[in-house]
Order: C-alpha cells, then sequence, then structure tokens
C-alpha cells in the first residue's frame, strides 16, 4: 500500500494503529451480508429441521463470507477513510 495517495497525495497511515477501527466496520458489513443471504436463502429454499436448511445455510453463508471477504476488507478501508478525510477536489496533483 503506498503511504500516499498518488492522486491527491493524502497520508495514507494517519496515525499507527489507524486501521484497526476497519474491523468493526468490516463486521458491520459482514453482518449486512449474512442478513442479505438469509432472507434470500429463506426466500429461496425456506427454513425446515426436517431437511437440516439451517445447517446448509451456515454453510453456504460461511463460503459466500470467504469468497467476499477480499472486497469486504477494500470496502471497509474506504469507508473507514470516509469518515475521518474530507475529499477536496481541487487538491489533485497535476502531472
Amino acid at each position: 500500500m503506498p503511504e500516499r495517495c498518488p492522486k491527491c497525495g493524502q497520508l495514507i497511515e494517519l496515525e499507527t494503529g489507524f486501521w484497526f477501527g476497519t474491523g468493526y466496520v468490516s463486521y458491520a458489513l459482514a453482518i449486512l451480508l449474512s442478513g442479505f443471504n438469509f432472507v434470500l436463502f429463506s426466500i429461496i429454499f425456506g427454513f425446515s429441521w426436517q431437511n437440516n436448511s439451517p445447517y446448509w445455510f451456515i454453510f453456504f453463508n460461511a463460503v459466500i463470507l470467504i469468497l467476499c471477504q477480499p472486497p469486504l476488507i477494500r470496502w471497509s478501508r474506504t469507508a473507514y477513510l470516509y469518515l475521518f478525510v474530507k475529499y477536496n477536489g481541487e487538491a489533485i496533483i497535476k502531472k
């Protein structure tokens, strides 16, 4: 990861340990994705203990969360940075 943004020159690492907070944002995004998966799974397959569908949901949700982990990490870093750094369109560095 670069030390500064190549477009505007913004310092990426604002302070030591700055990115630890992205774990909370990533957790919230994972909960939202799991809720979406729950609604979608219940609409398509339904839930019943007779066919073990809750266990199938847990398995498929875990697979989807593992596959979506790289985008979730990037989105959480982006959202966390937007909380602390204001966008200034005039600060773009001309090459």
